[in-house]
């Protein structure tokens, strides 16, 4: 029998929610009482598709973590010092000496690692020691996402083996996961913090192996203790953030929900698992959403009130499905230029602003790129070439060279392509919108966004004008709203910071203006 009443979940597509308030939903899958009541994704996304996970990659490092407390490598208590005692400074420092891993779980470290911090000097652990306290461990919270990858140093140091080796047979196998990739530094230390793609299926497997206490098919796989340890506040974070479910209390990598009693695994752009302890529920969302405060608004106006109890009768309407999203270029007339362009490189220069800002453009639209040991950005040497029903586009990037199909006749075509050293899947339409501009729609299925390049052509000049889905405009609009996560807290500073998101999109969605040239010839 069902336990999720169709009734309450049409509520959250017919009215005024996920699509009318302009929120992308890509999956949703409800559990409850361990087993799929409901699950539904939106094309191009489909449940064999990795998605990025974001900060939810957090909430799998201290899974690790505890794992590594409950075989005796390490304690809460464990200090950070004693495991790199090369970075020990010349000068005593009282608060490094009492850095713990409890600090690093609940965000208590007081490390201020700036998110500007160029990821692609490989220098990762120096970083973190070389950054400003803010505040003595244990007296205050911050939300630093470098202290889970500190902490995937700690364990890659004390087992011998990455965190992704040492989760196989503890996590990922028990649950049936395959073995994900997780973004890593050039050393193949995990991000901790993000980086991970993972399947909606397995993100909820390892939601409900937490609300199941640890157990999944009738065995304890994360050690109970670690689990209640993970949920229960283990810091106040209510006088630092600005919306409910943020102010609720963090755990060990989790959050505290102010909407249900519960807790969450939570991501960038509205990666959601969620416990819902009073209900033997689940609601699992992958989404591109940069507003993740709206999304839950949404999702608590309708969970769990969408359950039913057993004995209940759910009502007879077919469950929704999620739309396609509105991804496609409409097959258009071709072009004359076409002949022309087949096969001819075009060279764009570097644009020296983007560079030393650390945001030259990519095909993958920020953030995914930016925080990478092996950044992408500065699209150059593209070449088209025309078919009956599609066009290809190959470029570089870095040492990275790609190429992908377009669907010219209003049908996607899919292609794999490597940015970041990650892999992803190219979905992608191409239309002619002019005799001289060619447009491509690009969403990189395993990433939230979608890329969006207009190319219009002039005699030997080309152009390229780069913008996204969410846009610049929408995700500077949000950040701006914590300016003072970004930039030190002096009023002249933030204010600086505050102009800065607001004119972002004038200074990375620019013109690219480069030229035709004869392709080098290999000897």
């Amino acid at each position: 029998r069902d336990s999720v009443a169709s009734r309450g979940l049409g509520d959250v597509y017919k009215r005024q929610d996920f699509k009318e308030s302009g929120i992308e939903a890509h999956s949703i899958m409800i559990l409850r009482q361990g087993k799929v009541a409901f699950e539904t994704w939106a094309d191009p996304y489909s449940p064999d598709m990795p998605h990025a996970m974001y900060s939810v990659s957090k909430s799998f490092t201290s899974a690790a973590v505890g794992f590594a407390v409950s075989e005796g490598l390490i304690t809460l208590d464990t200090r950070l010092i004693d495991i790199f005692p090369e970075c020990r400074k010349d000068e005593p420092d009282a608060n490094l000496e009492m850095l713990s891993v409890h600090h690093l779980l609940s965000m208590q470290s007081g490390k201020s690692v700036s998110v500007f911090t160029d990821k692609g000097k490989n220098q990762w652990i120096k970083d973190f020691f070389d950054a400003p306290w803010k505040f003595k461990p244990g007296d205050s919270w911050e939300y630093i996402s470098e202290n889970q990858y500190m902490l995937c140093a700690l364990l890659t140091r004390v087992t011998g083996m990455s965190v992704i080796e040492y989760l196989t047979p503890r996590l990922f196998e028990p649950l049936g996961i395959d073995i994900p990739f997780w973004e890593h530094d050039t050393d193949g230390i995990e991000a901790g913090g993000w980086g991970l793609f993972l399947k909606t299926e397995d993100l909820a497997k390892f939601t409900l192996c937490y609300q199941q206490k640890g157990m999944f098919n009738g065995e304890q796989i994360i050690p109970r203790d670690w689990v209640h340890k993970s949920q229960k506040v283990q810091a106040d974070n209510s006088m630092i953030n600005k919306t409910p479910d943020s102010q609720s209390g963090y755990g060990y990598c989790f959050w505290r929900c102010a909407g249900l009693n519960g807790y969450r695994a939570d991501g960038m752009f509205s990666q959601f698992g969620i416990v819902a302890k009073d209900y033997d529920a689940c609601f699992i969302l992958t989404a591109g959403e940069i507003d993740e405060q709206k999304t839950r608004d949404c999702i608590w106006r309708h969970f769990p009130k969408c359950l039913i109890e057993p004995d209940s009768e759910p009502t007879p309407e077919e469950k929704p499905a999620l739309a396609a999203l509105d991804d496609d270029l409409p097959e258009m007339q071709r072009s004359l230029l076409e002949d022309w362009v087949h096969g001819k490189m075009m060279k764009f220069p570097k644009n020296m602003v983007l560079a030393t800002a650390g945001f030259p453009v990519s095909m993958l639209p920020i953030p995914v790129v930016y925080m990478s040991g092996d950044r992408a950005g500065g699209i150059t040497d593209v070449v088209f070439e025309f078919f009956e029903d599609t066009c290809t586009m190959s470029w570089s990037e870095g040492d990275e060279h790609n190429k992908i199909v377009c669907g010219m006749d209003g049908k996607p075509r899919r292609s794999p392509m490597t940015l970041a050293g990650m892999p992803f899947t190219a979905n992608a339409t191409a239309a002619w919108t002019s005799q001289n501009e060619l447009t491509l729609h690009v969403r990189p299925i395993e990433a939230v966004c979608q890329r969006i390049i207009k190319f219009v052509f002039d005699d030997d000049e080309v152009t390229y004008y780069p913008s996204s889905k969410q846009p610049i405009t929408s995700l500077a609009e949000y950040l701006k709203k914590d300016v003072d996560v970004f930039f030190p807290p002096f009023a002249p500073v933030q204010k600086l910071g505050t102009i800065a998101f607001e004119q972002a999109h004038r200074v990375i969605d620019v013109a690219h203006k480069g030229k035709f040239v004869e392709e080098e010839k290999e000897d």
